[in-house]
């Protein structure tokens, strides 16, 4: 739906009781809306916040200038779990990817897919560490949780289904633990209510109270956050800036 010179994707969530629109992290502007809403109401809803939505698409803007590019370099630094890894090039390891004595090694063989090679990495540390992260909040609250899953998920910190599985981005492995807990008790809450109503973001609470901190914290450090689909395409190894 276009209003004015707005492009809204319009999402249809039976159970929604009123319009909800986001600006997600890419600027997109989507509108979760219940269905058999009436358009006129939708475009008024849009109207009414206008100047909103307007305030979060130059925030977004300012978000994407700061997100940092990386080289595949000896010496540049990625995050893991909120503390920075200085790579380094090595001629010779069992894996493409890996921490070793506190360094995360690259094989010069792997360069010319090191961002791809680097995601996988974050995938497959994400599927061995999450499900043991996940399992207390889980019990917690009562959660029908049936799996964890790492995905490229866009610009979505995390996703859910309605068969109880819960779908975590990649990227969220370079958070520090404390907030990857607030991505999981988020998900663990749509589990139980899809929207963001009251009743959601109190069960969100009485897992977490000081999710409020949590979450601004993770706005703040989310835009800072290496994410290629966010920055564009990595530069080739060794190439520098100019």
């Amino acid at each position: 739906m276009t209003v004015g010179n707005l492009e809204i994707d319009v999402v249809v969530v039976p159970e929604r009781g009123g319009v909800r629109l986001t600006v997600e992290r890419d600027a997109r502007i989507t509108a979760t809306v219940p269905a058999g809403l009436d358009n006129t109401l939708l475009v008024d809803a849009v109207k009414g916040r206008r100047r909103w939505i307007y305030d979060k698409l130059e925030a977004r803007r300012e978000d994407a200038a700061l997100r940092p590019v990386k080289q595949f370099v000896t010496g540049e630094g990625f995050l893991y779990l909120g503390r920075n890894y200085r790579l380094k090039l090595v001629d010779d390891a069992p894996q493409p990817v890996g921490l070793v004595q506190g360094r995360l090694i690259l094989r010069r063989d792997s360069l010319t897919r090191a961002q791809d090679e680097l995601i996988s990495w974050y995938r497959t540390r994400g599927h061995a560490w999450l499900p043991r992260r996940v399992e207390p909040w889980a019990e917690r609250m009562n959660a029908p949780l049936q799996g964890v899953a790492v995905r490229r998920l866009g610009y979505r910190w995390g996703s859910c289904n309605r068969d109880g599985g819960v779908n975590i981005h990649w990227a969220t492995m370079q958070l520090p633990a404390n907030l990857v807990d607030y991505v999981l008790v988020h998900e663990l809450a749509h589990l139980h209510k899809r929207d963001h109503s009251v009743e959601f973001w109190s069960l969100v609470s009485r897992a977490m109270p000081d999710y409020k901190t949590r979450r601004a914290r993770l706005d703040k450090l989310g835009a800072l956050l290496w994410l290629p689909e966010a920055s564009g395409t990595s530069k080739s190894p060794g190439q520098r800036d100019t």
